[in-house]
């Protein structure tokens, strides 16, 4: 009897075998956040080998969408492999690498699927694998006064971001990149773990980025843009769960047991929606909104503005004074990106509020007031008598609360920070990692790039200035000069290479921090600040075959 079984699925499998067919031009969902990848298109959007129809404000992208298959048709094809290793040497560093974890040591990431396509439905089913050795390192130090620490849990009880996830290896399995979606001309609809990425940035996002694994979501968003009289547009309306570290934030045991207050809710239910519009009259020119709101399920009422929240008044005179009582939090983002094709330029930018104005005027004459922003350019400069090009970029991510703390609070304390909230929400985060910018709560940074490129191939430099925690910063220390504040300054070599179907990308970064932890230097004074520093490496290797042999089942 089993052998007759395994007989007939031997004929079934022969029989579908006879009706495949190879195609090489295909649909590929490519995953959000796939930085060499996402590098290349901007590349030929603002070199005029691609025309810039994408507004880079909402990922994943699709390529080569397929509109000639029939219902009767499905695409059944391999993803594409993904493999990343990174190394720190004595402290983490390094963000925007989704699943995998800010940790010391040696980390591996692997991610392979399958889809399956046709005219109205889209599955894919892509896990993905981390390990890392996650050692323990020098975090916030010990012997700090009982108000440093104080203030320093003051940030970490506002939000979940544990120095370390874990006493030994970390592990972990999880969906991916997979998503279960039906479609219909540029829109689609469904289930989805994968990861999304809202706004123009490329190395951060004031919303949503892949600094943190993807979660479960219901999403109604466009594949590709929706063309109309006035313009194209773009977009995503998400309803998705948020999930906790459940884990205390010090590597001190003594600390957690005086300062930190435990979790009070399970998972937080998350609403968000994007838009961007081209307008037909303005070629390379896109604007972009973007709004969230969270809350612990637990504290969320079924009426309709705790179902949809994004379509609540902005106005806290309209909206209300109760809500965050409630353990509601938001955050709104405007941004901008022009692609000037003629100059192989492109600029972009993202200006977020975290908070409700109280109505519009002190939105107009208060602008400062909780926000963030992010600015970043790309230039490719054309070179004789060669295929290689001369790119430069940059990009700057501001986080730091504004001088208006000094009026709007108690002297020098200030408030929350930008992802995080007074509110309960304990902070804008999944499973301990901010779902948008991954370089630290109230931190900054500036980075600039320089770099030959040809296709996929580099070869060039990167340096980078991390101001971290400023908010923790200037509520503790104010303005004075003995102690400094905590400055990583790093420079690092790019090498990244294609052969055929693979697709090797590495960087070698070395990072020296001023004044580490803020440890304070005893031989420092107001007159002669010094500071205590700390040398570490930052080492990533990453790798993805493109497996790209399609078959049609009939």
């Amino acid at each position: 009897m089993r052998k007759s079984r395994i007989i007939n699925v031997i004929k079934v499998f022969f029989l579908i075998s006879m009706s495949v067919m190879v195609r090489y031009s295909h649909a590929q969902m490519i995953p959000a956040g796939e930085l060499q990848i996402e590098e290349l298109i901007r590349r030929k959007q603002i070199s005029d080998s691609l025309a810039p129809v994408h507004s880079m404000f909402f990922r994943p992208l699709y390529q080569n969408i397929n509109d000639t298959l029939t219902g009767s048709e499905f695409i059944i094809r391999p993803t594409n492999f993904f493999q990343r290793n990174t190394f720190n040497t004595v402290r983490p560093y390094g963000w925007g690498d989704g699943p995998m974890i800010s940790q010391v040591g040696f980390q591996q990431y692997f991610s392979l699927g399958l889809a399956i396509e046709n005219k109205f439905l889209f599955a894919q089913f892509q896990p993905e694998i981390v390990w890392a050795q996650n050692k323990p390192y020098l975090g916030f130090v010990e012997n700090a006064s009982p108000q440093i620490v104080k203030d320093r849990f003051f940030f970490w009880n506002f939000s979940d971001t544990p120095e370390i996830l874990g006493r030994s290896p970390y592990k972990n399995a999880w969906w991916g990149q997979s998503a279960l979606l039906i479609h219909y001309r540029a829109f689609e609809m469904g289930f989805a773990t994968r990861n999304i990425w809202w706004g123009p940035g490329q190395f951060n996002s004031l919303s949503i980025s892949r600094n943190a694994p993807g979660f479960l979501h219901f999403t109604l968003n466009t594949r590709k843009p929706a063309r109309t009289f006035i313009g194209n547009f773009e977009g995503q309306i998400i309803i998705g769960r948020l999930e906790n570290s459940n884990r205390a934030p010090s590597q001190s045991e003594e600390f957690n047991n005086l300062y930190f207050l435990p979790f009070d809710g399970d998972w937080r239910y998350l609403n968000g929606m994007t838009i961007s519009y081209q307008p037909k009259w303005l070629p390379g020119l896109f604007f972009g909104f973007s709004r969230t709101f969270q809350q612990y399920n637990q504290k969320r009422t079924s009426s309709f503005n705790d179902i949809l929240p994004i379509l609540s008044p902005f106005q806290k005179i309209k909206y209300g004074f109760d809500k965050d009582g409630d353990g509601r939090d938001q955050q709104a983002v405007v941004s901008g990106r022009y692609v000037n094709i003629r100059g192989n330029f492109e600029f972009y930018f993202e200006y977020g509020r975290r908070d409700h104005a109280f109505n519009w005027r002190e939105a107009i004459i208060n602008p400062e007031h909780a926000r963030a922003f992010l600015m970043g350019f790309n230039k490719l400069i054309n070179l004789n008598d060669t295929r290689k090009k001369l790119f430069v970029r940059g990009e700057i991510t501001h986080q730091q609360e504004s001088i208006n703390r000094y009026i709007r609070y108690r002297g020098l304390l200030g408030g929350v920070s930008w992802h995080t909230h007074n509110s309960g929400a304990r902070g804008f985060v999944n499973f301990g990692q901010p779902l948008g910018v991954g370089i630290g709560t109230g931190s900054n940074v500036q980075t600039f790039e320089v770099s030959l490129v040809e296709n996929y191939n580099k070869l060039g430099l990167v340096f980078e200035r991390l101001e971290n925690h400023q908010d923790f910063y200037y509520r503790v220390f104010g303005q004075q000069t003995k102690q400094q504040p905590w400055i990583d300054f790093s420079a690092g070599l790019i090498f990244d290479r294609e052969w055929k179907n693979l697709i090797m990308s590495s960087r070698l970064q070395f990072i020296n921090a001023k004044n580490y932890q803020w440890i304070e230097n005893p031989a420092s004074t107001e007159d002669f600040p010094q500071n205590t520093s700390l040398f570490s490496t930052h080492f990533q290797l990453n790798f993805i075959y493109r497996l790209n042999r399609y078959f049609i089942l009939q």
